[in-house]
């Protein structure tokens, strides 16, 4: 929602101060110029794109008009389920464990926590990091460089698609040069013709610039740095995981190892100990 109050900021605050200025508003619709600028992007963006990375941008953008992205209540669920499946691992063994990583679909521990069961990438990095716990034979130590990687990795991959869209924004005022030069070109070719209209050319010209500055700095690189926001608060589930996982395998028990996990999400996100630790209070797991 406050990406499209946004882009209703921009588009109201240039043109009314365009018309306040006495501009007239319809000659800032030149569809030819839209097309040269807005073809030309699509274009460049298809060449230069993986379609992974494509679709990756559509989430995205879809995902930012329609969510306020994680809320607190989400990561308390998160931590709450790391508790279980440590206390449940500590009280019952690690290869009870076993049966819940291998089909997590079907996991009793899991279909309690859907923060956790629909997250594809946290459910995947929770339930491979686990099977090595249960298979057993990997020092802490190792297991941290190992997780360090595979979140360094995700990392990268999930800052794609932000680079991708900043980059393509960049080349914006490139393309509103071009359609501009199209437009003098024409306008040359009309330069003996009345003053009028050689103005009107000219002004249809310009507006190619105008446009692709506006789109530019305007909507697309925030769009990108919206994007890059949104793929930063994905990757602090992993990280909080992360953390559980290691502090666990290193022998802390549950709750202490659910507070390595809780230190590594930002304020604005972070429950407080107290709240994780009255939603832990309530998980009882019963030795088998």
């Amino acid at each position: 929602m406050l990406v499209l109050i946004g882009m209703a900021v921009v588009t109201l605050s240039v043109v009314g101060g365009f018309i306040l200025a006495g501009g007239n508003v319809l000659v800032l619709f030149q569809w030819a110029e839209f097309l040269i600028i807005g073809g030309t992007a699509l274009g460049a963006l298809l060449i230069s794109t993986p379609k992974a990375t494509l679709n990756k941008i559509v989430h995205y953008l879809v995902g930012s008009l329609k969510s306020a992205g994680p809320k607190r209540e989400t990561f308390i669920e998160l931590l709450q389920g790391l508790y279980e499946i440590f206390q449940t691992a500590r009280v019952k063994g690690l290869l009870t464990l076993e049966e819940h990583v291998e089909k997590p679909q079907e996991s009793e521990i899991f279909s309690r926590y859907p923060a956790i069961l629909h997250n594809p990438h946290a459910l995947e990095y929770l339930t491979d990091s686990l099977k090595l716990l249960v298979v057993g034979g990997v020092p802490p130590l190792e297991l941290e460089l190992l997780l360090d990687a595979d979140l360094e990795t995700q990392e990268a991959e999930g800052k794609r698609p932000a680079h991708t869209l900043g980059r393509i924004a960049d080349s914006l005022p490139g393309m509103g040069i071009v359609a501009a030069v199209l437009g003098i070109v024409i306008t040359m070719g009309a330069i003996g013709g009345p003053a009028a209209e050689v103005g009107r050319k000219v002004a249809a010209a310009l507006v190619g610039t105008f446009v692709g500055v506006l789109m530019c700095y305007g909507f697309l690189q925030p769009l990108a740095a919206q994007i890059e926001h949104q793929a930063e608060t994905q990757d602090l589930a992993l990280k909080a995981i992360k953390a559980g996982v290691v502090a666990y395998a290193k022998g802390m028990p549950p709750i202490v190892a659910v507070e390595f996990a809780r230190r590594v999400l930002t304020s604005d996100v972070r429950p407080s100990y107290a709240e994780v630790e009255e939603a832990c209070r309530a998980i009882k797991v019963k030795a088998a």
